[in-house]
């Protein structure tokens, strides 16, 4: 089951081989990657269909399911889960509705010299949605609903094909409320690489967003930098880490690491407690609430890759969890208040004994699609800013011209820049002669 670690007796070497993950030392998954975005980008939709066979094991006769056909899919799904994902639709739109700024305040930064920013939509955005060995709507909601708050022009869909050449009704169920008609069949590597460089069938677009596995970062992460496509973040294999105290309860702390296990086998899950005896306590209930899930072979790999911490105290706990840079984590204790404020790299956090991640994964109204390995340092999870871009503004008026001109003067000089001078002193004089 778990490795378990004593955090005071771990060498700086030690600490960071454990929080090192989906490492790619020998660049396998890069080069195959490569292969499969040159394919893709030579081969446009004929490549997709054979990796359609090669991969999904399906033959496709055309890459898309239009409006009819998703409509068709939406009739076979029960009302419980239509009403389920009405629910969630509602709560992450109020979360996400707020976060719209389309102007903000102009501020005079000297007199006549007025300055502000406003929001622009991503005019074309890509959506990954994955498929594999669990098919996820959940993710549709996060990245369509802030895209659709935001004004996106279009939206494209990517997501592997089911074993019959279509959808998961679920799926298209998510896209009638978004108002999308048409869902591409492309998963993996290959759909981010057609959504980079655009195909027959497939647009190009700016900006490409969603999770995956090891393959489908290394897309995102090789393509934004040769495709002129941006992407919303690395955001790989999922985790966790939960910092759980005695008074932890630690069937919820189990079941909280194995929701995250199940994502897959290259998911991972981390316990960092302050006594042995709950840890002890959570292997056992790892133990048994595995072998009633139906997923439990998936699962139980991802298990065997995880581990559990023992620290001394809380601030030590916290200190490993800032240099782990969890996507998300979980504190099981009642002092989590306390800890708020010592959070310093984390994408999603969830308080307290009766939060579990997986009401953010669908229903509370966060965001699900956040950083993984490490790269909560840097990255934030996607929200509405993510499909804007931010434009800055200035107007500077005859008054605005006296005030700053000789400043921009100065500075071109003395950068040598004899042009940029020229460009303000004109203004200078041109305003003199006229007051």
């Amino acid at each position: 089951m778990l490795k378990q670690y004593n955090y005071s007796e771990l060498s700086q070497e030690q600490i960071a081989g454990l929080i090192e993950r989906n490492n790619d030392s020998n660049n396998d998954i890069r080069g195959r990657v490569e292969q499969i975005i040159d394919k893709v980008r030579q081969g446009g939709d004929q490549a997709l269909k054979q990796f359609a066979r090669d991969f999904d094991k399906v033959e496709l006769q055309r890459l898309y399911i239009g409006s009819s056909e998703l409509a068709a899919l939406v009739e076979t799904l029960d009302d419980q889960y239509k009403s389920a994902i009405r629910i969630a639709f509602d709560n992450i739109h109020k979360f996400h509705q707020p976060q719209l700024k389309t102007k903000e305040k102009t501020i005079e930064t000297m007199p006549g010299v007025n300055c502000w920013r406003e929001s622009r939509a991503i005019e074309r955005v890509g959506l990954y949605i994955p498929g594999g060995s669990a098919v996820l709507p959940s993710t549709l909601l996060m990245l369509g609903i802030p895209a659709k708050i935001a004004g996106c022009k279009e939206i494209i869909v990517c997501s592997p094909p089911q074993k019959d050449g279509s959808v998961n009704a679920a799926i298209a169920f998510v896209c009638t409320l978004l108002d999308i008609d048409k869902i591409y069949l492309a998963g993996g590597a290959q759909a981010v690489a057609a959504m980079a460089y655009g195909t027959e069938s497939i647009p190009k677009v700016d900006k490409i967003f969603g999770p995956g596995n090891q393959y489908v970062t290394m897309a995102k992460t090789i393509l934004q930098g040769s495709a002129q496509v941006a992407i919303d973040m690395p955001a790989g294999p999922s985790e966790v880490l939960i910092i759980a105290d005695e008074a932890a309860n630690p069937a919820f702390v189990a079941a909280d690491m194995l929701a995250q296990a199940e994502h897959g086998a290259d998911s991972q899950a981390v316990l960092v407690s302050l006594n042995e005896s709950l840890v002890a306590k959570v292997q056992t209930e790892l133990k048994n609430q595995l072998e009633q899930l139906p997923r439990k072979e998936v699962t139980a790999l991802a298990i065997d890759k995880s581990f559990a911490i023992i620290a001394n105290d809380l601030t030590e706990a916290m200190q490993f969890s800032n240099s782990y840079a969890p996507e998300h984590l979980i504190l099981q204790t009642d002092s989590w208040q306390e800890l708020v404020p010592r959070i310093i790299n984390a994408g999603s956090v969830f308080l307290g004994h009766l939060t579990p991640e997986s009401a953010g994964d669908y229903a509370s109204g966060t965001n699900h699609t956040l950083p993984t390995s490490a790269y909560a340092r840097s990255y934030s999870g996607v929200s509405v800013d993510s499909f804007v871009k931010k434009i800055t503004f200035q107007n500077i008026t005859k008054e605005g011209v006296q005030n700053i001109g000789e400043t921009v003067e100065r500075l071109a000089e003395l950068e040598g820049l004899q042009a940029h001078k020229n460009a303000m002193s004109l203004r200078i004089w041109q305003t003199n002669i006229n007051s």
